[in-house]
Order: C-alpha cells, then structure tokens, then sequence
C-alpha cells in the first residue's frame, strides 16, 4: 500500500539533490577565504558536481533499472549524506573537488532510483502522473532554498555548513521508504559509454576553465569515441530518433540552465565581492530570483495541460531573455531578477511535458534522463564560461533570445493534453 510518506521519501531526496546544484555558490567567497585557491578552482568545486551529474544521469537510470530502484535509491541516498559529511570536513580545496564529483554520482543513483520507484509504486497512469508531479514541484523549492539557505548558513557557521543539511534529511528520506522493495531487471549497461561520457564532460570543462587546448583536443577525440561506441553498442544510452525528435527542448533546456547557473554564479561574486555583500544578504538579494520558482510550476502546470507546453516554453525563455538583459543594461536588481524566475519557472516544468510528447514512443522515461542530461551540461558549462567572459549578462541575454527564436521557428506544437500530464 502507498503513502505520502514513501513520495515525501523520494521527494526529499530529489530536493537534496537539486539543493547541492545551488547550495555552495553563495558559500564560494568563504570558501576561498577558507582553503584558499584560485577562480578556477572555486568553479571546479562547483562544476565537479554538475559534470559528474550530468554525465552519471542515463547510467544512473539503467542502473536503477538493472539491479532494482529500490536498492540503488537506498544506496545513493546513503551514499549522498555520507559523502556530505566527508565534504564538510574537507581539508583541502582539491579534496573537496574530488568529493563533490562524488556527491554527483551519488545523486544520479537517487535519481534514477527515484524515478523508477515512482513508476513501481504507482502503476496506473493517473496515479502515477499525480505521484510525478508532486515529486517534480520540489525541483522549483530545491532551487529557491539554495541561495537564501546557503547564505544563512554560511553567514553563521561558514562554508561547510551547507553540506551539514544532507545527512539529517537523507536519514529521513531512508527512513521513509525503508520497507520499500523493488524486482531486479535485465537491462544491459554499455560501462564504455558511461566513462566516455564522463571524460568528455571533465575535459570539456577542463577546457573551457583552464583555456587548455590540449583539454579541449582531448574533449573532442572523446566525443568521437563516444559517438562511435553509441553506434556500435549493443545496449545504447539513446534509442534511436529519440535526438532527433527533442533537439529543441532539449537545446532550451540547456540554454536555459547555462544562463540561470552562469548568471548566478557571475552575480554572486560581483555582490560579495565588488559590493561587499554577506552570505546572508546575498541570498536575500536573489531571492526575487528564486521565489516565483517555488510557487510558480503549480499554475505552469495548469497551463501546459490546457494549451500544451510549446507556449510556456517560449514565454519562459522570453521571459529569461528579457531580465537577462534588463541586469545587463541597468543596475537594478530585483525586477530584473523577478522577470528571471517566472520565465525559468514557465519554461522548464513545460519542457519535460514538452520532451516526453516529442520523444518516441516506449522512451519517455530515458527522454526525460537526457533532458536532466542536458540540463546539467548546460549548468556547468554556464558556470565555466559567463565567469571568463568581459561582459557575461549581455552574452547569456543575447544567446537566450537567440535560442527563443529557434525554438519557436522548429518544435512543433504538441497535444493540448501531454502525455506526461493525462
């Protein structure tokens, strides 16, 4: 028999998840005042979490799969807080590094145990619709916690306050689903594709972080393997046609991850560093930003199941574009970021509907894992580039409406009931 408290389970680990995506960028002044290091280095401890992530996602999910969501969500949650613990005492900027590439892979296997245990407890396509979007709409709480609560913790207990929240909340999420069980699969994991996919990711942001173009040379000759060892496997990541049919929310999602964790990251250290901000107040500044993102997907969700998702993408990058440009070109603040996180909000609850009614049939689920996928590639390398460019708000505005304008010209328009909502 189900509860809400196996969803509260599964959905508080989904927040924590989401949490650490966010969390550390507020903490990233006092953590060089702490370990010391150079921008680099703050944007690998950053990084190192979202690449690890985003190339862990798909392996995650067949993971899950394989050897029981029940099993590998126990695993990643327990995992997950463990590793927080270790990060928390990190003596050294490097061995946090390393650490939080760890917490990424941990939070794949949540992930992916998540959503497979979602489909084994809700079998009914109404229940089950209902059980995801409860477990979705903590995506928005996750990303509005994290600036305001790294910015009280760390204003009174320093930087590695913010990896002390895991492990009590991860004990709560073990506990809440501790009598749940889960079947065994037989699905194969091609183990070649996952490492590949892993080092193109880590060279790529090695890359654009260091300027290295022996990084970059590498980067590109591991994307070739990669596409190579695609075509080759017996057990693909992506079914065939699944790329084809979801670019262009596949694209938006990216667009719009880059700019929201690139901005975020660039607009930390300017109020903390050129305008002298606490942790605390800082997060209070970014909070225009991140609140529309808590209470917003409710009625995005409305409209995406009246009208279909097409034109809740496109407002929301709209929307993104335009106060990107507005922080670009005024100093103003909180409009600008007000306008930021009701276009973020609009458009991405609306593109997993809108990825899962382009994609195939039988490949909704792993479209949603390269939509998480593509996400976390987009957050990382935001990070990676808008904190070395001159002018990094007027390049993401510029890109964002550049990318509203594609989306619109090629997706298609899709049900006015997506299947991810009926």
């Amino acid at each position: 028999m189900n509860s809400p408290r196996r969803l509260l389970g599964l959905s508080l680990a989904y927040f924590l998840v989401l949490l650490d995506t966010t969390v550390l960028t507020i903490a990233l002044p006092d953590l060089r005042a702490s370990l010391g290091g150079t921008l680099a280095g703050q944007q690998w401890a950053v990084n190192a979490y979202t690449v690890a992530f985003a190339a862990s996602l798909l392996t995650g999910g067949a993971v899950a799969d394989r050897y029981g969501a029940a099993r590998v969500f126990k695993a990643g949650v327990a995992a997950f807080g463990l590793i927080s613990l270790l990060s928390a005492a990190s003596p050294l900027l490097d061995v946090l590094v390393v650490l939080r590439a760890l917490l990424g892979v941990a939070g794949a296997l949540c992930l992916g145990g998540s959503l497979g245990l979602i489909a084994h407890l809700h079998p009914g396509a109404a229940e089950r619709a209902r059980a995801t979007g409860v477990w979705a709409a903590v995506t928005g709480t996750a990303l509005a916690a994290g600036p305001l609560l790294g910015g009280l913790l760390v204003d009174a207990y320093g930087w590695r306050a913010v990896f002390l929240i895991n492990p009590p909340l991860a004990l709560i999420s073990l506990l809440a689903i501790r009598d749940v069980r889960s079947p065994r699969g037989t699905r194969a994991i091609d183990w070649t594709i996952q490492a590949l996919a892993c080092l193109f990711l880590g060279l790529l942001a090695e890359a654009l972080i260091g300027s290295s173009l022996v990084a970059g040379a590498l980067a590109c000759a591991a994307l070739v393997a990669l596409i190579l060892a695609e075509r080759r496997s017996a057990a693909p990541a992506l079914p065939g046609g699944l790329l084809a049919a979801t670019w262009p929310e596949l694209l938006a999602g990216t667009v719009a991850n880059f700019a929201f964790s690139g901005a975020l990251f660039v607009l930390t250290l300017l109020l903390q560093d050129a305008r002298h901000l606490t942790p605390l107040a800082t997060g209070l500044a970014f909070l225009p930003l991140t609140l529309p993102m808590a209470i917003n997907p409710v009625l995005t969700g409305r409209i995406v199941a009246r009208v279909g998702p097409r034109l809740p993408i496109l407002g929301g990058l709209a929307l993104l574009a335009t106060g990107l440009a507005g922080l670009a070109l005024t100093d103003l603040l909180a409009p600008w970021l007000l306008i930021m996180g009701f276009g973020l909000s609009s458009c991405l609850p609306a593109l997993v509907a809108g990825t899962v009614a382009s994609a195939p049939p039988g490949t909704a689920g792993t479209a949603g894992g390269v939509l998480n996928a593509a996400r976390q590639t987009g957050a990382t390398l935001g990070v990676a580039i808008l904190a070395t460019l001159a002018h990094p708000l007027p390049a993401a505005a510029i890109l964002t409406a550049a990318t509203t304008a594609c989306y619109a010209i090629t997706s298609r328009r899709a049900p006015s009931r997506p299947k991810a909502l009926t």
